[in-house]
């Protein structure tokens, strides 16, 4: 199971045949594995509920639908370890974020200092992601790593803007962030939302072509000087950003269900840990963006 990311591919689905969830024989009685009917089908944690595993998941051969499930068995994951994951993820993330806003000062005699320490801090959690995202299991320590100097990012960034633009547009991008959150969850535990390969695909293109955008607007920014092609300010800006916190939306139901095929299926417990490292991303991807549109429409007052 790999994190998810706009920018990074995704561990949960199969390199071979792009589609999502983990590779499972075919259940009896269920659609035939890798068929339209049961995109998720492949998965190395489920078996045959008739064969040698007395705990696989029974199914009643279609999609979402699930028969009684077994009693939880060690050694595997489960939505406490998720949490127990998530909370420290998260936590460091917002640790080394509040230790940066108090000890990184945006004023103007260190503003320049602090704005450096932050783009190192980026580029390091950058690479810790990378690496990470290309290992078979999750290392904790990368994990945790990527976190804290994703935090000293997010702390120095958030100070700058709370400072110069608006000094409640923080708490206006944090109370953003978990409202999109706890309406994704919602909307995915009420069956609202459907995670099929035709989802993943379009969630996919639409994120790919988001980001060269924004490549090319940062692009043009660095050597043409200015705002770029326009994509992060005025109309275009807010147009972007909420294009972007909809995207943060959509990846959010894919690791939900990430995170469901792995309590489902059985998985080690370890993939927690990645399970944790994907809805971190996606929720610092949500939290930018929201930053990032809350203070344009500050502007625009």
């Amino acid at each position: 199971m790999r994190s998810s990311n706009p920018v990074f591919s995704r561990r949960g689905f199969s390199r071979d045949n792009g589609q999502a969830g983990f590779n499972a024989a075919p259940q009896a009685g269920g659609p035939a594995v890798g068929t339209a009917q049961n995109p998720y089908a492949q998965n190395p944690y489920a078996t045959n509920p008739y064969a040698t595993n007395p705990y696989a998941p029974q199914t009643d051969g279609q999609y979402g639908g699930a028969g009684p499930q077994a009693p939880a068995r060690a050694g595997v994951m489960t939505i406490d370890d998720v949490v127990t994951r998530t909370a420290s993820t998260l936590g460091t993330v917002v640790l080394t974020a509040v230790l940066a806003w108090v000890l990184l000062p945006v004023d103007q005699d260190n503003l320049g200092k602090s704005y450096g320490i932050a783009i190192g801090a980026a580029v390091v959690a950058l690479v810790l992601a990378l690496v990470q995202s290309f290992k078979r299991k999750p290392v904790p320590a990368l994990i945790l790593g990527y976190a804290a100097f994703e935090g000293v990012f997010l702390g120095v960034i958030s100070s700058a803007v709370s400072t110069y633009l608006s000094p409640g547009v923080v708490v206006q991008a944090v109370m953003g962030t978990m409202a999109v959150f706890a309406g994704v969850l919602i909307a995915y535990k009420m069956r609202w939302i459907r995670v099929t390969r035709r989802f993943y695909g379009f969630v996919m293109a639409a994120a790919m072509g988001f980001v060269l955008l924004m490549v090319a607007n940062l692009l043009f920014s660095v050597f043409g000087g200015g705002d770029g092609l326009g994509f992060r300010s005025g109309g275009l800006g807010i147009l972007f950003g909420v294009i972007g916190i909809i995207l943060g939306a959509c990846f959010l139901a894919l690791d939900f269900k990430q995170v469901e095929d792995g309590v489902t299926y059985g998985a080690p417990r370890e993939e927690s840990w990645m399970a944790a490292f994907g809805l971190t991303m996606t929720l610092v991807w949500i939290y930018l963006e929201m930053l990032r549109l809350f203070s344009i429409l500050s502007g625009n007052d």
